[in-house]
């Protein structure tokens, strides 16, 4: 099930299912610790003597407040004649979590209403060992274990406190849970249980007829007693209220510090290019780690989650922050990296948010022989994206200390990782995990890299390293035209691999990955190889049934339609919009461009979140949800039209782009080619 509302503050995460559950809680690194863990933290009312789990019999609609992390929900059920209206927010400087009830009494008479919230927290990932206890003096209830603590809590407007409260085993034998205890509106008031243990917490109020009104309930999360009282004592002196508004007042205000010209675009591709921020914003721990996807339920499929860093998906994250406007963000993500680099240069599978390395297939000995358990295109564009960060922003501060540990070492690591019958970049893993050989997007990525590291080096006065790293991509590109353009194809294949006679073995399905051999400036779009190979790529990975693209043919991931070359990927389809800015001569060749985008809009989640993948017949969200890469490759899809659309029309009187943006993206791309001397001059036209 997807996450249809994630909200959290870089150190606290709280992710809502579509029946408005908190299915996970991470805390204090996003997507490291979650303590529900798939579970469901359940949300239930009493009213007149009739009790209800928020979920079947409810009519949903979950959202967010334009422009903010703060949730827009509503709950009504009829047959109750009951509305509730609920905010929720992750305070954006405490590690507070806050829910607003308004409850609404569609009847004309009196009404007693009892609300309950269970907490089914399982500590740091397992439920032994808990302990769950009512705070006497907080007037909370407070779980904990180790160095864990949650305190939940709740007040009505009028400053009543808690009605009831249970604590209780859960899964032992025949006990259930607590929950249980609160399904005949009355709660036992048990204070205290150890072991695997929930809780849940009441609220009583009386609401008149055909009239509002509203309570706040919250969790405190920190590191002993103390802190979360400390935090459950800040909720009461400031006011859940206030919280939540500073909170959204601080999203609205950090979403719309950049004003990017959006004036060709939809209002609702505007608005969900600025929800894709936001849900950026919540998958970025605050030790600068960029989350692939916090989504519990794909445990379920293969028994580990999406909640590590993959160096890749955080590099084209960071590229999109960077086209974007937000360089803080992305200088974080690459001070992580240069703590994780490993001393040979290479970056391996993935990391938990922690820096530690994190779960991998990739085995280091294969047939007998050693070999690196990498992804090559994950070194090469974490170098790649840090050049496009100089670029944008020239913070040459920022990179003096990453130059020698960072980027000379993995350039060095890459201009020798070579296949010495080819010339290319010698076999690793691709980027979807699933076969090991000689990538055409791994190629393109340490071209992309290479170069990058080339024009570093230019900068920083080494002209000879500069030239052995430009010689090194200049051979990586002319043996890509060697052996990756097959003329028996007539289009570029997916992959080299080696036979034991040494004979090579090429890979023609087609990729969307093939996105590559352009994308970090191997080859031009327009190139004639490259415009075949994506005409078949269209024909081969077009999906008729619902639009989008596949990630390859024969895609079995998640698979549920064999008619179709796989499922339809946002990332995939937006690839394909990135070739057609990339070719397009004229503002009249961006057509298709305009509705791929509209696609993406209209297959979102109605709260603006992206899956990773979409059902090929009904079109309802496949894998995980919210996915980050989905989000980062939609911003940058839009920046690179908006780049694309301003150098289309350029300034009559000097012929330079409209812009500034589309200015630097202009020496930018001189740079791929070589060094430039100056930098275009300041004309702007409004």
């Amino acid at each position: 099930m997807p996450r249809d509302l994630p909200v959290g503050n870089g150190t606290l995460l709280v992710c809502f299912d579509s029946d408005y559950h908190i299915r996970d809680l991470y805390y204090p690194h996003v997507g490291q610790e979650d303590h529900i863990g798939g579970r469901r933290a359940r949300f239930g009312i009493w009213v007149d003597g009739v009790f209800s789990w928020i979920g079947a019999g409810w009519e949903k609609e979950l959202r967010y407040e334009k422009d903010t992390l703060v949730t827009s929900v509503t709950l009504y059920n009829r047959e109750m004649e009951i509305l509730l209206i609920c905010r929720d927010a992750v305070d954006f400087h405490e590690n507070i979590y806050l829910r607003e009830i308004a409850i609404e009494n569609m009847q004309p008479r009196l009404r007693e209403v009892r609300l309950f919230f269970c907490q089914d927290f399982s500590i740091s990932g397992n439920s032994v060992g808990d302990t769950a206890a009512f705070d006497p003096e907080s007037g909370g209830v407070v779980h904990y274990k180790g160095a864990r603590y949650f305190l939940a809590n709740a007040l009505t407007a009028e400053g009543a406190p808690l009605f009831q409260y249970a604590v209780g085993q859960k899964e032992k034998g025949s006990l259930e849970g607590a929950f249980r205890d609160a399904e005949d509106g009355i709660l036992s008031c048990n204070s205290i249980s150890q072991g695997s243990v929930d809780s849940v917490i009441s609220l009583a109020l009386v609401v008149g007829g055909v009239s509002r009104s509203v309570c706040h309930y919250w969790i405190a999360a920190g590191k002993s007693w103390q802190e979360v009282r400390r935090l459950d004592g800040r909720v009461k002196q400031k006011g859940a209220q206030t919280l939540i508004t500073r909170t959204g007042d601080y999203w609205s205000l950090w979403v719309r510090k950049e004003t990017p010209a959006l004036e060709g675009v939809s209002d609702r591709v505007a608005e969900l290019y600025r929800r894709s921020l936001l849900v950026l914003q919540t998958q970025i721990d605050a030790g600068g780690g960029i989350l692939a996807a916090n989504d519990s339920d794909v445990i379920q499929y293969n028994r580990d989650t999406y909640s590590y860093i993959w160096p890749r998906d955080g590099a084209l994250t960071a590229y999109a922050l960077d086209l974007a406007g937000y360089p803080g963000v992305v200088r974080d993500f690459y001070r992580f990296i240069a703590r994780i680099v490993e001393p040979g240069g290479y970056l391996l599978h993935k990391y938990n948010p922690d820096g530690t390395p994190a779960s991998s297939w990739h085995p280091w000995f294969s047939n007998g022989e050693h070999q690196l358990p990498i992804q090559e295109d994950e070194t090469a564009l974490v170098v790649w994206g840090l050049w496009q960060h100089f670029v944008l922003s020239r913070d040459i501060e920022f990179i003096k200390p990453l130059y020698k540990p960072l980027i000379k070492n993995a350039a060095d690591f890459m201009a020798g990782f070579r296949d010495k019958g080819t010339g290319l970049p010698a076999p690793s893993y691709d980027l979807w995990e699933e076969r090991r050989g000689i990538l055409t997007f791994t190629v393109g990525a340490v071209f992309g890299g290479l170069t990058a590291a080339s024009l570093f080096c230019t900068v920083f006065g080494e002209t000879e390293r500069a030239e052995r790293y430009r010689k090194a991509a200049a051979e990586i590109r002319d043996a890509a035209s060697t052996h990756l353009w097959r003329p028996e194809l007539g289009r570029f294949c997916r992959m080299l691999s080696c036979a034991g006679d040494g004979e090579l073995v090429v890979d023609d399905s087609c990729d969307a990955s093939l996105w590559g051999l352009f994308a970090f400036g191997m080859f031009e779009a327009s190139d004639p190889k490259v415009v075949a190979t994506y005409a078949v790529v269209r024909e081969r990975l077009l999906v008729e049934t619902i639009g989008g693209m596949a990630r390859y043919e024969g895609d079995s991931f998640y698979s549920v339609d064999s008619s179709v070359p796989g499922n339809p990927w946002f990332v995939a389809t937006l690839w394909y919009a990135d070739y057609l800015v990339a070719r397009a001569a004229s503002e009249g060749e961006m057509g298709e461009v305009h509705e791929i985008i509209e696609w993406v809009v209209q297959h979102a989640l109605p709260s603006g979140v992206l899956p990773e993948q979409l059902h090929p017949a009904t079109g309802a969200p496949l894998s995980v949800s919210p996915l980050t890469w989905s989000h980062a490759t939609f911003i940058s899809t839009i920046q690179r039209m908006i780049r694309r659309s301003a150098r289309l029309n350029t300034c009559p009187a000097c012929g330079m782009p409209m812009t500034a943006e589309t200015r630097r993206e202009d020496w930018l791309e001189k740079l791929f080619g070589e060094a430039c001397d100056a930098i275009h001059g300041s004309c702007r036209v409004r």
